[in-house]
C-alpha cells in the first residue's frame, strides 16, 4: 500500500481554530498547480472518510492522497461534492475538509477544486473566500435546489455572487439536474456566461443528455473551457463529443483502468477504448442493479484501497454486508481487486 501521512491532532485543531476566527492562514500557500493551468483529464470526486460514529476521519486523508497519486495515477480532485457528502456537512466541517485536502495534496496533486455550493448564498460565499485563502485551485457551485432559480438569468446572478467572493480562482458550474431539479440547460447557461462571470472556466456536466453536452462543446469551441463529464459509465461517448476531462467517484478506485481508456482514445485505438469502457460498465451496471450510491461507493473504496471510508451521514445508511460481498466478488472477477484467495479462476475478459 502507500505511506500514511499524519499530522498531530493538536496542530490540526489549532490551525482550524485560527482559521475559524479569521486569523491569517499563514500555514497555507498557493504552491499547487497554477490556476491558469486548464483542468483536464481525470478528476476524482473525493469521498469524505468518517468514523463509525459519523465524525470526519481526517487522519486518513494523507494516505488517501498517496493512494490516488501512486496507485490510481489521479492527480486532480473535486472536494465536498455529491460523493464527498458536502451538503451533509456543516460549514466548519467543509472548511476543514478543504484545508486537509489542500495541505496533504501540496506538491503531490495538480489541482484541488473545492465545491462551495450551498442553499445559502452567504454560506457559499464564505466557502468560496475560504477556498481562495487556503490556496485551492478552483471552486465549483451547484444550483441552489430548495428555492430554485427559475431561469438562466436568475441562476447566473446567484453564481456571479459566489464567484465574486473568490475573484482570483477559476470558477466551474456543477450541472446535476437529476439531484437539484434545476432543469436549465447547460448549453443555455454557457451562452455569454463569461460576460457575467469573468472567472468562469468550465463545467462539471453530470447528466446523460449528450445533446445538451455536445452543444456546450460545439457552441464554445473558440473558448478554452473545461468540459468535464460526470457520468462515468458514459465517458467514452462524451470524449467523442469533445469532453476535455471527467469528474467522477469511480476514478477513486478505477482511475488506472479509466486512464487506459483515455490513452487508447487519444491514440485513436477506438476498439481498445470501447473494450475498456465496456469493462467499466460491467461493474457499474452490476452495482447499479444492487443499489448504488454514496454509501456503496464508500464500501467499494474501502475494499479496493484498504483505507477505511466509514459509513455515510444520515439519512444515508451504511452499505449492507450482502452488497459488499457481491461487489467484492465482481471486483475480483474483473481483476479490479487483487486477491490471492480467488480459487475458481472465474475471471471475465476485459480485453
Amino acid at each position: 500500500m502507500t505511506t500514511v501521512i499524519y499530522r498531530s491532532e493538536n496542530e490540526s485543531t489549532e490551525k482550524v481554530n485560527n482559521s475559524s476566527r479569521g486569523a491569517p492562514l499563514t500555514f497555507f500557500s498557493s504552491s499547487m498547480a497554477s490556476p491558469k493551468k486548464k483542468l483536464q483529464g481525470l478528476v476524482a470526486a473525493t469521498i469524505t472518510p468518517m468514523t463509525e460514529h459519523g465524525e470526519i476521519n481526517f487522519s486518513v486523508i494523507g494516505q488517501y492522497v498517496d493512494y490516488l497519486v501512486e496507485e490510481q495515477g489521479v492527480k486532480n480532485i473535486f472536494v465536498n461534492g455529491t460523493t464527498g457528502e458536502g451538503l451533509s456537512l456543516s460549514v466548519s466541517e467543509r472548511r476543514r475538509v478543504a484545508e486537509e485536502w489542500v495541505t496533504k495534496g501540496r506538491n503531490k496533486l495538480d489541482q484541488v477544486v473545492i465545491h462551495v455550493g450551498a442553499l445559502s448564498l452567504k454560506e457559499s460565499q464564505e466557502l468560496a473566500r475560504h477556498a481562495a485563502e487556503i490556496g485551492a485551485d478552483g471552486i465549483a457551485v451547484i444550483a441552489p435546489f430548495f428555492l430554485k432559480p427559475w431561469n438562466k438569468d436568475v441562476l447566473i446572478n446567484f453564481l456571479k455572487e459566489v464567484a465574486a467572493a473568490a475573484p482570483a480562482l477559476p470558477f466551474y458550474y456543477y450541472h446535476i439536474p437529476a439531484l437539484t431539479g434545476v432543469k436549465i440547460r447547460a448549453e443555455e447557461l454557457l451562452d455569454g456566461i463569461q460576460d457575467k462571470i469573468p472567472t468562469f472556466q468550465g463545467l462539471k456536466f453530470s447528466d446523460t443528455d449528450l445533446l445538451d453536452f455536445g452543444q456546450c462543446v460545439d457552441q464554445n469551441r473558440q473558448r478554452q473551457f473545461a468540459f468535464l463529464f460526470g457520468v462515468d459509465e458514459q465517458l467514452l461517448s462524451a470524449l467523442v463529443m469533445g469532453a476535455t476531462g471527467a469528474v467522477g467517484s469511480t476514478y477513486n478506485y478505477l482511475g488506472k483502468k479509466t486512464s487506459q481508456m483515455l490513452e487508447a482514445f487519444e491514440q485513436k485505438d477506438f476498439s481498445s477504448a470501447l473494450n475498456h469502457q465496456f469493462c467499466i460498465q460491467r461493474f457499474i451496471n452490476f452495482v447499479l442493479k444492487l443499489g448504488f450510491g454514496v454509501s456503496q461507493t464508500k464500501a467499494i473504496m474501502t475494499l479496493v484501497s484498504g483505507i477505511p471510508m466509514g459509513p455515510p451521514r444520515p439519512p444515508l445508511q451504511k452499505a449492507s454486508g450482502e452488497f459488499i460481498d457481491n461487489a467484492k466478488a465482481k471486483l475480483k472477477s474483473l481483476d479490479f481487486l487483487l486477491s490471492t484467495d480467488l480459487k475458481d479462476g472465474n475471471f471475465e475478459s476485459c480485453s
